[in-house]
């Protein structure tokens, strides 16, 4: 770990030699300014931890540094030097966000304990400052989630919005995709650039060619005007198309030349116009899949699948769960002007049983028709529509030491059996899960309760068995 910087501003050259020599044998970088100018020039290059500085100094006084610290947004800890007759300008320094002060003359001693509480406090002020930063991730864009699965999405594209690289974002519908797309512009050196959507899915085929590319007035029947498509609209921004698979074989070679050379034609036009965009691309296809299948083009799709981005769904973020539900309660709350502030511990468990096969969208339907049909302090179960009933039969509510939990044990002793032979561990566990669902009649949250893990546990592994 490199040394912390301390520099001392001091105008009599024999006194900062002092300081310095006091400091030797302490583990830091000692550096030496004799005016304010050339220690506000070191404080631009040098990580200072520690600025030790004379209340009075030729050009500027302390108080005068301190406020130019504050206006860089430097973190170094300062310890102002006084006389004893201008005690008050370093209390007034310490008003200003000085960590200390010493009284000529002082000693070795007072000098070393001082700095060596500073740098303490630098320390923890640098560690809370990195965990700050962490929580900060765990709330990107619009995602809410602080699940493990959603801090990998959150390194990608904190990593990715670094580059113009472009993005595949694949995943199950209403998990997200065009808020991935979202945040990753506004990561991104283009934020202050438009961030365009196409919905290829929304458009007729035969019209997304202009609507991606433009169009010059009498192109087609209805081209009553010269029209500039996203590509253009999104110059020096972004340009995120959804569910890209639904272009035809002819577009997705216009899209090949396109992402090649950034040039534009449009429809009618024989003229090439540039575009400087960044293209996100997303479907909740196996892209993969469609290529075998051949319905898209494998050119294109090694030119999309720079940087892969999988967006995971709900049921994978059991913790993230409740924490968008409050959200949403919370914003539709304040829209329609009801009362709700939580959920019952009742409604959590059914939230947390539900698989939601809809995703976040789902999630955001049901608390929207909540909120919308009814009001009052708490959201109880007679208020969860109809389509959680499955997830509501199979939660017991009234005392959780009287769970519906299946008993897995037999109900007579039986012989242990020798054991001739040794099963791979993942085989025993697929045996043990497929019991726990089956003694729960096919209840995936009941046999997690009684296994004591959490449902998405077993929803991953099923999805896991399913796949291989």
């Amino acid at each position: 770990m490199p040394k912390p910087y301390v520099l001392i501003v001091e105008d009599v050259p024999s006194l900062a030699a002092t300081y310095a020599g006091y400091l030797a044998r302490e583990p830091v970088i000692v550096d030496v300014a004799h005016d304010g100018k050339s220690a506000l020039s070191l404080l631009e290059r040098k990580p200072v931890a520690i600025l030790i500085v004379d209340v009075r100094l030729p050009d500027m006084s302390g108080l005068e540094i301190l406020q130019q610290l504050k206006e860089m947004g430097s973190t170094a800890e300062v310890i102002v030097i006084t006389a004893e007759g201008s005690v008050q300008l370093a209390v007034e320094a310490m008003r200003l966000g000085a960590y200390d002060f010493v009284i000529k003359p002082f000693t070795r001693d007072r000098l070393c304990i001082t700095v060596r509480n500073a740098l303490d406090k630098h320390s923890l002020t640098d560690r809370l400052a990195e965990a700050t930063e962490e929580i900060a991730t765990k709330r990107i864009g619009r995602f809410i989630g602080e699940s493990p699965v959603m801090q990998g999405v959150y390194r990608v594209l904190k990593s990715a919005a670094a580059s113009d690289a472009t993005v595949f974002v694949t995943g199950e519908s209403g998990t997200g995709k065009e808020l991935a797309a979202e945040a990753l512009h506004m990561l991104s050196k283009r934020r202050k650039g438009p961030f365009v959507v196409v919905n290829c899915a929304a458009i007729p085929k035969d019209l997304l060619e202009s609507e991606i590319f433009g169009h010059v007035k009498g192109a087609f029947t209805g081209a009553t005007a010269d029209r500039e498509g996203a590509a253009l609209q999104a110059n020096g921004g972004t340009l995120f198309l959804d569910e890209i698979g639904e272009m035809n074989f002819d577009l997705q070679a216009k899209m090949l030349r396109f992402l090649q050379n950034k040039a534009v034609q449009r429809v009618g036009d024989s003229k090439l116009k540039t575009a400087d965009v960044r293209i996100v691309c997303a479907t909740n296809r196996d892209p993969q899949a469609e290529v075998a299948a051949g319905r898209f083009r494998e050119d294109l799709f090694y030119r999309l699948h720079v940087v892969p981005l999988e967006m995971p769904a709900l049921r994978e973020r059991d913790q993230d769960i409740l924490l968008i539900a409050q959200s949403f309660l919370e914003e539709f709350c304040k829209r329609d002007e009801k009362r709700f502030k939580r959920f019952s511990p009742e409604t959590e468990a059914v939230f947390r049983a539900c698989s939601w096969p809809g995703n976040v969208r789902q999630l955001q339907n049901v608390v929207r028709s909540i909120v919308v049909l009814n009001d009052g302090d708490e959201v109880t179960l007679e208020m969860l529509p109809r389509e959680l009933s499955a997830a509501r039969s199979e939660v017991r509510y009234a005392d959780p030491r009287q769970a519906a939990v299946p008993d897995l044990m037999p109900s007579a002793p039986r012989a242990v059996p020798v054991i001739s032979t040794i099963a791979p561990l993942e085989d025993v566990i697929k045996e043990t899960i497929e019991r726990a669902i089956e003694l729960s009649d096919g209840s995936i949250p009941r046999a997690a309760a009684a296994l004591k893990v959490s449902p998405s546990t077993l929803y991953r592994r099923i999805q896991g068995w399913q796949e291989s």
